[in-house]
C-alpha cells in the first residue's frame, strides 16, 4: 500500500443544474479538464449530479449507473479519487450517498446518517447506520455528509481519521454555523477537515455561499475559498505535520468514550 506523507486535495465549489444530472456532469468534465496540476482528491458538493432535491424517483441512479461510471472515468483519467454525494436507489430505498472512487477502479460509499427533516429529507430518503473511514495513500479518511456537521458523537475521532470529508448542500443563512462547526471538528479531533459547499440557488430559491475550506488540527483556515467564488481550489496537507502535533498534544489520551445506539 503506497503511503504519501503529503497529499493534495481539490475542493470543486461549483454551482449546480437543478435536478440535470447530464448538465451536471458535463459542467464537471471542463472544470476537471482545467486542472493545472496534478492532484491527489477531488471533492465535489453534496448531490453533485442534481441539487438538493426531494425527488429521488425522477434522479435516482444504482452504482452501476452513468454518474458513478463517470466519476471513476475521471480518477483514471486525473490520477486522482473522486468524490462527492448523489442520489442512488438501493433495494427499493433511496440514499443520500457518499461515492469514493480511486484511481485503481476502487468504490467505497457512505449513506448519510443524519437526514434534513426540516427540509424533508428524512421522509424521502433511508438513513445510514455505519461510519466509513477509508485508507487511500497512507490517510485515513472519514465521509460525512452536510448535516453530519452538526452531530459531534458521530463524527468523534476515534484515533482511527486523520482527514474528515464534508461534503455539503448548506444555505447561505447558516453560514455562521457552517464555518463555527467545520472548525470545532478539527480542533476537538485533531484532524484536517476540508468542507465543500456548492454556490448559487436551488430550484427551491435556496442560496449558497460557499465558504469551502480546508481547517488544520490547530484550527487555522489553510484554504479558504472567496464567497460566490467558482473554482477548483487546491492545497497540500502534511500526515507528518499532523501526527507531530499529536504527539507534543495528546488530547486524544484525555477523551470520553461515546457509544452509538
Amino acid at each position: 500500500m503506497e503511503i504519501r506523507d503529503k497529499i493534495r486535495i481539490t475542493l470543486a465549489q461549483v454551482n449546480l443544474f437543478w435536478e440535470n444530472p447530464g448538465e451536471n456532469i458535463n459542467y464537471l468534465s471542463g472544470k476537471f479538464k482545467e486542472l493545472s496540476e496534478p492532484t491527489d482528491l477531488i471533492i465535489l458538493p453534496e448531490t453533485f449530479t442534481s441539487g438538493f432535491s426531494m425527488r429521488p424517483e425522477l434522479l435516482a441512479e444504482t452504482m452501476e449507473g452513468k454518474s458513478v461510471q463517470w466519476m471513476r472515468h475521471w480518477a483514471v483519467k486525473t490520477g486522482a479519487a473522486i468524490c462527492g454525494s448523489l442520489i442512488i436507489k438501493e433495494d427499493n430505498h433511496y440514499f443520500n450517498r457518499f461515492v469514493f472512487a480511486k484511481p485503481d477502479g476502487e468504490l467505497f460509499h457512505y449513506d448519510k446518517r443524519h437526514l434534513f427533516s426540516m427540509g424533508g429529507e428524512r421522509s424521502t430518503f433511508a438513513s445510514g447506520n455505519e461510519r466509513i473511514i477509508i485508507n487511500y495513500l497512507g490517510w485515513r479518511i472519514g465521509l460525512y455528509v452536510c448535516y453530519d456537521l452538526r452531530f459531534p458523537v458521530w463524527c468523534r475521532n476515534h484515533n482511527d481519521t486523520d482527514l474528515m470529508l464534508f461534503t455539503a448542500n448548506w444555505p447561505m443563512s447558516r453560514s455562521i454555523v457552517w464555518n463555527t462547526l467545520l472548525k470545532a471538528r478539527a480542533i476537538e479531533n485533531q484532524v484536517y477537515a476540508a468542507g465543500v459547499n456548492r454556490i448559487g440557488s436551488d430550484g427551491n430559491r435556496i442560496r449558497y455561499i460557499g465558504e469551502s475550506q480546508v481547517i488544520n488540527p490547530y484550527g487555522k483556515t489553510i484554504l479558504e475559498t472567496v464567497n460566490q467564488e467558482e473554482g477548483l481550489f487546491s492545497c497540500e496537507i502534511s500526515l507528518t505535520e499532523l501526527n507531530d502535533f499529536r504527539q507534543k498534544f495528546p488530547v486524544s489520551e484525555d477523551a470520553d468514550l461515546f457509544e452509538i445506539i
